[in-house]
């Protein structure tokens, strides 16, 4: 089935120049020539992968377009790119953003770009389309199954036999669900190549013409690249997050200091750049996941200098403490003890009421324009330190730095522990 993209433009030669681009992909195109003519359509058609929209139109434009699109909950799946000639500060592009768009592509337009972006989203509806109608076919096996079983449930052979195929049918939804779990993994991992062309494409052409474009030019091209880096970084995180997510973790008998050691030796470049101070004491021994606790350290330190106040050197302190410890009736320590690690900084710090909301998916306290970074480095250490079945909290103050504090438990279930010479470091 050819996928359907709707192209809203109030010129017929934009709209020509672009199903010229985008038809050898064999795509169907229904074309608008307003946002009105464009709402007209979407009255009757719902199943569009996506939508191509210009920003300034007469009447109606794309920003208000794309909000009375979205206010239809049959509409609020399909994907919009606007398309704009104008260079827009960050606050018109985020307005774009809240309107629900998906991104931006400037004219003059690059074919190369236009094909790219929108075969990352027709691959993903199409992925999308796929995982729908295999949950609606198991949804209606299930329904089929519930009403023989209420049919015939006066034979109790033929309600065994029933209760047979309910339960596999239940094991075919848990393996839907987790492909569902996996959808985030996969088209995390579909988006790097187009992302890699992106970026190698703009980086030949920077080099390539860099005696012919203006300062403009050279500008836009600096920003495609900046953007596809921030782009490339989030989805580097989101693989992290999911193949956390989708992984069940073996914990293995670790040293902390070779752990922290090695992250800060991978750090080194940019605790010289931000001339910063790491003050680490000893750490335990405790039953990890070593290959997890990597990133929990290096985002928690990465936060830290980053999150540093001007004109003051970073200090960043690390160190541990146990949970104080509890007898049983015969003298000794309960198995339920935890190591408390502290991860303590001198950086701006922030509001303690924000102190749960900051470690939510894309949740941020500043703008990317202040302080770079995606939006998941916090959710990614909740999600390893719950994996160990421990937790986390942080204590700030606004200007007086923050502290992050990992509670592990002492002992692992038995279950997911493995010895150091079954899994290395």
């Amino acid at each position: 089935m050819q996928q359907k993209i709707l192209l809203v433009d109030d010129r017929e030669d934009n709209l020509l120049s672009i199903e010229t681009i985008l038809e050898p992909a064999g795509y169907t195109f229904v074309k608008a020539l307003s946002g009105r003519e464009a709402l007209k359509v979407l009255l009757n058609e719902f199943d569009f992968a996506l939508i191509l929209m210009d920003v300034k139109m007469p009447n109606l434009n794309g920003f208000e377009t794309a909000s009375l699109i979205y206010q239809r909950d049959k509409l609020r799946h399909i994907p919009i790119i606007f398309i704009t000639a104008n260079n827009y500060g960050d606050e018109q592009v985020f307005k774009g953003y809240m309107t629900g768009a998906v991104d931006y592509i400037y004219k003059p337009i690059n074919p190369d770009l236009l094909r790219a972006k929108v075969g990352v989203f027709i691959d993903l509806y199409k992925k999308n389309q796929r995982l729908l109608a295999q949950e609606q076919k198991l949804v209606a096996i299930n329904k089929n199954l519930e009403l023989e079983i209420n049919e015939r449930k006066v034979s109790e052979e033929k309600v065994k036999e029933l209760n047979h195929k309910l339960l596999e049918n239940i094991e075919r939804l848990e393996s839907a669900n987790r492909d569902l779990d996996r959808f985030a993994f996969m088209a995390s991992h579909d988006l790097q190549e187009p992302l890699r062309k992106m970026l190698m494409f703009s980086d030949r052409l920077g080099h390539k013409y860099k005696d012919i474009l203006d300062d403009e030019g050279k500008m836009f091209i600096s920003r495609i690249q900046h953007a596809g880096e921030r782009m490339q970084a989030l989805i580097k995180d989101i693989l992290l997050f999911s193949k956390t997510s989708i992984e069940k973790p073996i914990f293995v008998e670790s040293d902390l200091n070779l752990i922290l050691g090695d992250v800060l030796g991978d750090m080194e470049n940019v605790v010289k750049e931000k001339n910063a101070r790491i003050d680490a004491e000893h750490l335990p021994n405790l039953s990890v996941n070593p290959v997890l606790m990597r990133p929990l350290f290096h985002n928690l330190i990465s936060n830290a200098i980053k999150y540093a106040k001007k004109d003051v050197q970073p200090v960043v302190r690390i160190y541990s403490e146990y949970s104080a410890a509890q007898n049983g009736v015969d003298g000794n320590e309960v198995k339920n003890k935890y190591c408390r690690i502290y991860v303590e900084d001198n950086g701006i710090g922030f509001d303690q009421k924000y102190s749960e909301q900051i470690f939510g998916m894309f949740k941020r306290l500043h703008l990317h324009t202040e302080f770079e970074g995606t939006g998941i480095g916090l959710a990614l250490c909740k999600k390893i330190v719950e994996e160990h079945n421990g937790f986390i909290t942080a204590r700030s103050k606004i200007n007086e730095g923050s502290v992050f504090i990992i509670s592990l438990p002492v002992q692992q279930p038995t279950s997911q522990f493995a010895t150091t010479a079954q899994q290395t470091l």
